[in-house]
């Protein structure tokens, strides 16, 4: 009758492991992803902000990967991102 109270033990002890996991881990959403500003990556009328003259916001670029409309990106990608026009810049791109 010894399995009885082992079998319980395990139970309990595998509980308590499971829970002690699950309490550690945080959601996604509740990390912050750190971003920077990657210029020549947006698509016409898809930029974050400030896309330069004749622009005032959010969703003013007039073309695609224009060269000083922005998007956050994550931190340390921008350089990785390919466009038809090159890749992307941490500075304003002159078009």
């Amino acid at each position: 009758m010894i399995t009885r109270p082992l079998a319980i033990t395990a139970l309990a002890l595998g509980a308590l492991a499971a829970g002690s996991a699950m309490a550690q881990d945080k959601p996604m959403a509740d990390k912050k992803v750190a971003m920077e500003k990657c210029y020549g990556v947006s698509m016409a009328g898809k930029n974050d902000c400030a896309a330069g003259p004749g622009t005032t916001c959010a969703g003013t670029s007039k073309v695609d990967y224009q060269g000083n409309a922005w998007k956050n990106v994550p931190a340390g990608t921008c350089a990785t991102i390919k466009t038809p026009k090159g890749t992307g810049s941490l500075t304003p791109i002159k078009s």
